[in-house]
């Protein structure tokens, strides 16, 4: 999906694309959509982790620059060294930059360095040892082990006693070996009732700029559904804050390029979680409220252009150690990106991979309504890549406008075989969620908004975690919702649910 992405901001520019494609991805749009596709040698995702097959790729079809979109090699800093050693230019931070934020110890070393607030933690991979210690230290306080390398969640488990400890270490390692070539993991403090949220950031050295925030709190298991921008439940003093502690982290690492800085937000307080140097998935509801294109920023650095030349937004900044301005990077309304991932969800709860053809495919339009996919009717979809279909994003002037294109937008369908996207369903419960619609500072979890697929029908009781308050006496009827696979459920007579929201179960 980013391929296709970077290939359209590239046509724009009049910049010709070469594409690599693994051999049981060659039906995929973004071989087609690019002037040159040249296969690599391999399947799945191991084709496209062999830097030394994608520099040949480049050698043969004469590149100047490699991408790496996000995922794969983009964080890898032995690739960016390989680029520049062969003579191209890598889009993104510089290989020393990778390689310190990359490793989630020395980014926190850099935030602390930058006066950033963090949460305590072991240092450098740990061993099972290691983490035992530290979670003994918290005084039966939970914590999160994590791989100390990459991000998207993986690699991430929640340990609330010592028994679990073993079983997470183990668990977070092999995550972590697949996904980034490093099994070494840490562990660190938990901080409960906190929202994620993140500010996205350009930089030139010496000179950084926080372009806006999102709060990316929905998520299901570590992994993000639905991202805003900007962040609705912050005051201006917390907003001002956040994005000066991003420029001034940024710009003590010597960001070029893009960068996304999180954080985790209690209340008016915030501490650092990591930083992502590379374009993000939902860096789409940035560009929605700021009118740039951040992937031909990313072009224009690469490309040698200055900072001042970059044609970039009033905001808070920073140059060198010193942050200018007061005011963060005006947005034009809001945006939100839903996220549709082919998935299926087993009777225990576990999201699995789901593989199959799209036999219908109909993304949403109209005002305001931005689809970023790869999906089209007849596409076979693989489990051996990344579940995300398609990236639904709405864009109006205010909170109640967007949460009625939000709305609008759930007509996106898709049926695929032996393939559906439950998560799909969790956002949609999630907009109808008194929370979501009143913007406060409660964390929202999609595992609140959507139940086990295997939950009977009628629903009695009040989920954990909601407040009574936020819940009124429905009762549903399921009944068939074509041309999809799917039971939808409609009120009917009084019974407990959560307000303005809807179950569904499978057929």
């Amino acid at each position: 999906m980013i391929a296709l992405r970077i290939i359209r901001t590239a046509t724009e520019l009049d910049i010709p694309t070469v594409a690599v494609y693994a051999a049981d991805d060659a039906d995929s749009p973004h071989v087609h959509a690019a002037d040159q596709a040249i296969a690599l040698p391999g399947n799945g995702i191991d084709a496209y982790l062999d830097a030394a097959a994608i520099l040949a790729a480049a050698e043969a079809s004469a590149a100047e620059l490699i991408h790496p979109g996000y995922g794969f090699l983009s964080e890898n800093p032995e690739f960016a060294r390989a680029c520049t050693a062969g003579g191209y230019t890598f889009v993104g931070p510089a290989a020393e930059v990778l390689e310190l934020v990359g490793n989630k110890s020395a980014a926190r070393a850099a935030a602390v360095a930058a006066g950033v607030p963090v949460l305590a933690a072991t240092q450098g991979p740990s061993s099972l040892g290691d983490i035992h210690e530290f979670f003994a230290a918290q005084l039966g306080r939970a914590i999160m082990i994590k791989a100390l390398a990459g991000g998207g969640g993986r690699g991430m488990r929640k340990v609330t006693s010592a028994g679990q400890i073993d079983d997470a270490y183990r668990q977070c390692a092999a995550e972590a070996q697949p996904a980034f070539g490093n099994p070494a993991v840490f562990a660190e403090a938990y901080l409960g009732a906190a929202r994620h949220l993140e500010v996205q950031v350009v930089g030139q050295p010496p000179h950084t700029l926080a372009l806006g925030d999102r709060d990316c709190s929905i998520q299901w298991r570590y992994q993000k559904l639905v991202e805003i921008a900007p962040d609705q439940g912050i005051s201006d003093d917390l907003r001002r804050a956040l994005h000066r502690a991003a420029t001034l982290l940024c710009a003590g690492v010597g960001l070029r390029g893009l960068a996304t800085v999180e954080f985790l937000v209690s209340a008016e307080e915030f501490v650092f979680l990591e930083v992502n140097p590379r374009i993000q998935v939902e860096h789409t509801v940035t560009e929605e409220v700021t009118g740039l294109d951040l992937v031909a920023l990313q072009l224009a650095i690469a490309g040698g252009a200055s900072y001042d030349e970059l044609g970039l937004p009033a905001g808070i900044s920073c140059e060198a150690t010193t942050v200018a301005g007061d005011t963060a990077t005006t947005a034009r309304g809001i945006a939100i990106q839903t996220r549709v991932n082919a998935e299926t969800m087993t009777a225990a709860g576990s999201v699995l991979p789901a593989a199959g053809t799209l036999t219908v495919f109909s993304p949403p339009s109209g005002p305001g309504v931005r689809v970023d996919t790869y999906g089209r009717a007849g596409l076979s979809v693989s489990p051996r890549y990344d579940s995300l279909l398609a990236k639904v994003i709405t864009q109006y002037p205010g909170r109640p406008s967007a949460r009625r294109c939000a709305r609008r937008a759930r007509r996106c369908r898709s049926s695929a075989s032996r393939a559906s996207p439950p998560t799909w369903h969790c956002c949609k419960n999630s907009y109808r969620t008194t929370t979501f619609n009143q913007a406060s500072s409660r964390p929202v979890s999609s595992t609140k908004c959507c139940p086990a697929w295997r939950r009977p029908r009628w629903l009695t009781g009040t989920p954990t975690g909601w407040p009574r308050s936020s819940f009124t006496r429905v009762k549903k009827r399921c009944v068939p919702n074509w041309p999809a696979r799917w039971w939808t459920s409609r009120l009917k007579v009084p019974r407990w649910a959560p307000t303005g929201s809807w179950w569904c179960s499978r057929r």
